[in-house]
């Protein structure tokens, strides 16, 4: 019996418990041992806890202006937009800070969700890539497209918080203070104001399941992205302290706000206001209302009550695309041909003519770059084979490479 080995923690001898771990002077059962990896991971979770309000630190947070000044170097034009994202970050850190302190003093702030609404090439998706460089939480941009209601071909809508994870490295605590940009929002719509005996998987479906990510709850998320299955480890995610952003080009809404503009048409009254109403960028007129009617569900508008738009650009705001921000396209190019050695300048006739073309396509800042795609494609495969140090594009050339393009595809 003197032989008897014990538990140095609970005292139990090896009889009255599963097994007993040796050590050199003392002895752990099996169930003390689990208890104390309980106490371990406690441990580390509030010392993780700890350490991410440690970080949170508001005099080191950029204030709204640092923030749009530094998307001005980046984008163009956008003011307003740019303003309500500033604000909306800033406040977002603030709601982390109060959080973590624990200095709720009866009053709670609440996060206030973001909808962008702008026709294509205007710079949503450049925005939310832009401020993602600036922060310090976790961030990422994903596309509504692929998902579809659970239990259907196609992404559940938890694979949003994957992707965040993965970028906080798998740190919950970081994931749980991110910022996620929800791209192509508009492409969920509901699909008909008629009920139907389908089912909407990809429209109304989605936007369903996004609800609760929205609001703020505990999401069972699968570590490894791809499908929930019963027999899957999940990852717990407290969505309330994370901020959505979301985007969308919402195709045709202008035809719903331009309805709602012209319904009291009778009276003087209406025909002044028909007369300050700017028919040319009727997006700055976008009201909640609008968004329902092209199909977002009186839900998920409510969870989003951030809504502001982005302008058309016009003729002087895409010429200032070309050359102006810090990774401009012109500024990409000259970069380009710098490495072989070679000066590349454009005449400013050609970043008109460029410009110009642009207006016809009417896809923003993506139809410039595939001009210059197309009027660049001769020189960077002649180029790096020859002994030009300089290349200069004129207008003459810009005007015949684009032409040539354009004749080639006619002929396909």
């Amino acid at each position: 019996m003197k032989n008897k080995k014990t538990c140095s923690f609970c005292g139990r001898d090896e009889s009255q418990v599963g097994f007993l771990i040796t050590g050199l002077e003392a002895n752990i059962c099996d169930e003390c041992a689990e208890q104390a990896f309980k106490i371990v991971e406690q441990a580390t979770k509030n010392a993780k806890a700890q350490q991410a309000a440690e970080e949170i630190q508001l005099d080191k947070v950029p204030k709204p202006k640092e923030i749009k000044e530094y998307l001005d170097q980046y984008v163009i034009g956008q003011d307003a937009a740019k303003q309500f994202l500033s604000v909306a970050v800033y406040n977002h850190y603030k709601r982390l800070a109060q959080r973590v302190a624990g200095k709720t003093d009866d009053v709670e702030i609440e996060k206030s969700n973001i909808i962008m609404v702008g026709s294509t090439g205007t710079g949503k998706t450049l925005l939310a890539r832009t401020i993602a460089r600036l922060l310090d939480v976790p961030f990422t941009i994903v596309d509504a497209t692929v998902f579809t209601e659970a239990g259907y071909v196609g992404e559940d809508v938890e694979s949003i918080l994957s992707r965040l994870l993965q970028v906080a490295d798998f740190n919950v605590e970081r994931a749980e203070r991110g910022i996620v940009f929800i791209d192509e929002i508009d492409k969920i719509a509901r699909k008909s104001d008629n009920p139907s005996i389908t089912r909407d998987v990809s429209g109304e479906g989605v936007q369903q399941g996004l609800l609760k990510l929205l609001e703020g709850s505990v999401v069972n998320v699968p570590p490894k992205g791809g499908r929930k299955h019963p027999d899957q480890d999940y990852v717990h995610v407290n969505t309330n302290n994370i901020l959505f952003i979301c985007g969308g080009a919402f195709d045709g809404i202008e035809k719903k706000i331009a309805q709602r503009l012209n319904t009291h048409t009778v009276g003087y009254n209406s025909v002044q206001n028909a007369m300050r109403i700017d028919p040319g960028n009727l997006m700055q007129y976008i009201e909640p209302q609008d968004l329902k009617s092209f199909g977002l569900i009186p839900e998920i508008i409510g969870r989003l009550p951030v809504l502001t738009y982005l302008n058309p650009l016009d003729k002087d705001a895409l010429r200032n695309i070309l050359t102006q921000p810090k990774n401009s396209i012109i500024k990409q190019y000259v970069k380009l041909f710098e490495m072989d050695g070679v000066k590349l300048t454009f005449a400013p006739e050609a970043l008109e003519y460029i410009v110009e073309q642009a207006l016809t396509y009417k896809l923003g800042a993506r139809g410039l770059r595939s001009i210059v795609e197309t009027i660049m494609m001769d020189a960077m495969y002649e180029v790096p084979s020859s002994d030009v140090k300089e290349f200069e594009v004129t207008l003459d050339y810009a005007r015949r490479q684009y032409e040539k393009s354009n004749l080639l595809a006619r002929r396909q």
